[in-house]
């Protein structure tokens, strides 16, 4: 359709530059957050921008479109809108650079970011390999798709370019789905339960003794990793080790091992040891030397990620204990800021009781608020995401974003562009805060001021992925009115190619209530209980028991001793003392059950009882703090015990095993239990079931073959002694 004339876009062309301006601001600002902008490197930083700002800049460009295409007759009604042909370039480069990052540039950079070789052409070598595997599985998706449309239409009507757009689209709409069904119930969720002040605090204390383990136990892997670069470095004069001297002095001044133990580490380790029992090879090849590196870096920044986690914990629990205890005094004061907080920690407006009224009255209910109005958002999305193939006149988001019908032609105006931004903008943050929620990642994280680059690129190129199919699943909403966009011109006509990809693009979506039922109901702990993978933390809070059955398995009793250690200190001290336990006994090369806090007997006492427990308390304690890491050091090493069984098994044997465990205590048939057992299984010939034959042996029956194991009938105890004819290996 052509453009109405009447009116300059020269006014729309300058708000669309700031509005650029202003996101590429934002999205520095953001790295900025995440990364030391200062020494990061600028093959990190440039790339990343791009696929964050590009993704961003499409929350700019679907508005423009649609009240480009879709004009209102009313001149002061109109919003922004652009002509067709600067448009069309606009989307070119957003979509084309998008592409790029997602599937060349970023995965490529990512790998060589993560590989341990020193040089650069090593390095761009390792990160091809790495990737084989990945662009062989692409590559072979795609020949799949061209196959397709090649039987469909004996040829390729269009061009390969429009081929691989739709099946990277297809791709992409897969994984959108699923992330943003899951975030559509985690979001309002998660502002309904912080709206909760003491559930909120019941729940940091149930998170803290499971932070706190993947700390203890990032930080005793990276000591494993620096001990076994401290063995290295003693060779580093000699044999094939001398080939990497520098690379050695390099890793160790990546460590923190103080050069007075360099010298003393044979058999001692501040870990586990497991490094240590297994020995240095005796070849030093350029291989090894990589993975070293990459093992080593990779520990640093999950040490850091964890130590993270804990500090934001220990800092949420004391700013929301801090709010409960000023119920009385109805005075709010968190004390002096940290070194570390933000611009807000460190400058506020609000005296002691505004801060309190706004902490204990008005940010919960506007939890509540906010979250109610984002959970009718996210029934909306989910409606119209099912009814949009098959009724789309039923769909809630078209007629809140067009307001003006003319015939049977939709127009679109300023206000209409400001609620599809706001659209977007939810669909968007549920799609990626998803990716933070669910816990499929390869240990993935996003730390203030230190995100790992390998981490930071996979984030970055899911935010680009996840840009093109979510841009244009909204689209899909307004019924027609998209048609005339030239974003369809551009790229919906080529999902419609074939009737596959178009009735892919209308019924796939429907399958959001399938993330949305499994995250509103809590099926994937049910699932996970029902196949025996996993327990519900949940369930802990039903125990009423002040030291119940759960009580040290991660109980928010637990949780909350564990946080008023820390603060009072005595966590540190503990650590202090184990670790210098691990490097100076003998017994070090023993492995470890789990990072579980150890009291040793020159350790720091807890607090007395009637005593406050925590710098914020406002009444005494009035029982003895409990023990509960010699509770713990039970119940997890019993853990451990068992998952180690389990460790090596793969989905096949775990399910052989229980399947067996099953029939094996299925009640047998009487006329197998009255078979009779031969002699040399310790029974006679007479039928008197499985406990006859031994019963009147005495100490005679020394044939019988389970006394070789352990069991069997054993001084004449029959089936009531010994093993009670049972095996013992």
């Amino acid at each position: 359709m052509e453009f109405a004339t009447t009116q300059s876009p020269v006014a729309s062309e300058v708000f669309a530059s700031v509005a650029l301006f202003v996101i590429s601001v934002i999205v520095l600002l953001i790295l900025r957050h995440y990364l030391p902008l200062r020494t990061t490197p600028a093959y990190l930083l440039v790339p990343i921008f791009f696929a964050l700002c590009l993704p961003a800049s499409m929350v700019l460009l679907v508005p423009i479109d649609l009240a480009s295409s879709a004009m209102v007759d009313d001149i002061d009604a109109r919003g922004v809108w652009l002509e067709r042909g600067p448009l069309r370039v606009c989307w070119r480069i957003a979509y084309w650079l998008t592409f790029c990052l997602t599937w060349f540039i970023i995965p490529i950079l990512g790998e060589y970011s993560d590989s341990g070789y020193r040089d650069p052409q090593a390095k761009f070598r390792d990160s091809l390999r790495a990737n084989a595997q990945y662009y062989a599985i692409v590559f072979g998706s795609g020949i799949l798709g061209l196959l397709y449309v090649l039987w469909s239409y004996g040829g390729f009507s269009e061009s390969l370019k429009s081929t691989v757009m739709a099946l990277a689209y297809c791709w992409g709409l897969v994984l959108a789905i699923y992330l943003m069904g899951h975030g559509l119930v985690a979001i309002p969720r998660r502002l309904f339960r912080n709206a909760d002040i003491s559930g909120r605090l019941r729940r940091i204390q149930m998170q803290a003794p499971k932070v706190y383990d993947q700390m203890e136990d990032a930080q005793m892997n990276l000591d494993d990793l620096e001990m076994q670069v401290a063995e290295l470095s003693k060779r580093s004069k000699s044999g094939t080790a001398k080939n990497f001297q520098d690379w050695i002095e390099e890793l160790v001044d990546l460590t923190n091992i103080p050069e007075s133990q360099l010298a003393s580490t044979s058999g001692a380790v501040r870990g586990s040891g497991e490094y240590i029992r297994t020995k240095l090879p005796t070849v030093i090849t350029e291989k090894y030397m990589a993975d070293l590196t990459r093992q080593l870096i990779r520990a640093k920044h999950a040490r850091s990620r964890y130590l993270n986690d804990w500090n934001r914990l220990l800092h949420d629990a004391v700013r929301t204990q801090a709010i409960i205890d000023s119920v009385a005094s109805k005075r709010l004061d968190f004390g002096a800021p940290s070194p570390g907080s933000g611009f807000w920690d460190r400058h506020s407006l609000l005296t002691p009781y505004t801060r309190f009224l706004y902490h204990y009255y008005v940010l919960p209910y506007f939890n509540l608020a906010f979250g109610g109005l984002l959970a009718l958002a996210s029934v909306c999305i989910v409606w119209s995401e099912v009814v949009k193939g098959i009724f789309p006149v039923l769909s809630v988001i078209r007629y809140s974003v067009v307001h003006h019908n003319v015939g049977n032609k939709g127009q679109i105006g300023l206000a209409g562009q400001v609620i599809a931004a706001l659209w977007m903008v939810y669909m968007c943050a549920a799609a990626l805060i998803s990716i933070t929620e669910v816990k499929v990642w390869r240990g993935r994280a996003l730390v203030r001021r230190n995100t790992a680059p390998e981490s930071a690129f996979w984030y970055a190129s899911q935010v680009a992925r996840l840009s093109v199919p979510l841009t244009y699943n909204f689209m899909t909403f307004l019924g027609v009115v998209y048609k005339d966009t030239v974003f369809y011109d551009f790229l919906g006509q080529l999902i419609n190619l074939t009737p596959l990809g178009k009735w892919f693009d209308y019924l796939f979506p429907a399958l959001i209530l399938v993330p949305v039922c499994f995250t509103l109901f809590g099926l994937y702990g049910k699932i996970q209980r029902a196949l025996g993978f996993g327990v519900d933390v949940l369930d802990t809070l039903e125990s009423d028991d002040e030291f119940g059955a759960n009580f040290g398995t991660g109980t928010w009793r637990e949780g909350r001793d564990l946080i008023e250690r820390e603060l009072n200190g005595s966590s540190a001290a503990i650590r202090g003392g184990r670790r210098s336990h691990y490097t100076d006994s003998s017994s070090s090369s023993q492995s470890r059950a789990a990072p579980i806090l150890t009291i040793r007997a020159n350790s720091t006492p807890y607090p007395l009882p009637g005593n406050p427990t925590t710098p914020l308390a406002t009444s005494p304690n009035t029982r003895p703090l409990a023990n509960t890491s010699a509770r713990r050091v039970g119940t997890a090493s019993r853990q451990v015990t068992l998952a180690s069984e389990d460790d090596d098994e793969n989905f096949f044997e775990a399910l052989g095993h229980r399947l067996k465990n099953t029939i094996d205590t299925i009640d047998k048939p009487k006329w197998l239990t009255d078979l009779p057992k031969p002699k040399w299984m310790g029974g006679d010939t007479v039928a008197g079931g499985a406990g006859a034959g031994s019963a009147g042996n005495g100490s005679e029956n020394f044939s019988d073959i389970r006394r070789w194991f352990g069991g069997g009938g054993g001084g004449g105890g029959g089936s009531s002694s010994g093993g009670g004819g049972r095996i013992r290996l």
